[in-house]
């Protein structure tokens, strides 16, 4: 009958430490998952932080190019304006005294 506690104990016994050992090895597993799930979540975050660079480069260069065919065309509409200004003032002068007068 003692021999057979002895045995039931050690059963015990072994079965507990069969749970630490589990419960160890899972707390070991869940965290190389936290470490891996973190890994591969910096690696998404870089990359994507390097996508939105490449993609404000990118704006930022049509940008200015679009700032600059507007620029252009302002120069060239105003260019356009002062010529006809020169060509047409005195004739404009002309013509708005004559329709004051009549």
């Amino acid at each position: 009958m003692e021999n057979m506690i002895k045995r039931i104990v050690d059963a015990d016994t072994e079965a507990k430490a069969l749970e630490s050992d589990a419960l160890k090895e899972k707390d070991i597993l869940q965290k190389q998952i936290d470490e891996e799930a973190q890994k591969i979540y910096d690696k998404y975050m870089s990359e994507a932080q390097k996508t939105i660079e490449r993609n404000d480069a990118y704006e930022e260069k049509e940008a200015q190019m679009q700032a600059q065919l507007i620029e252009n065309k302002q120069k060239s509409a105003h260019i356009k304006l002062q010529s006809d200004f020169k060509l047409n003032f005195d004739k404009w002068v002309d013509a708005i005294v004559s329709r004051t007068l009549e």
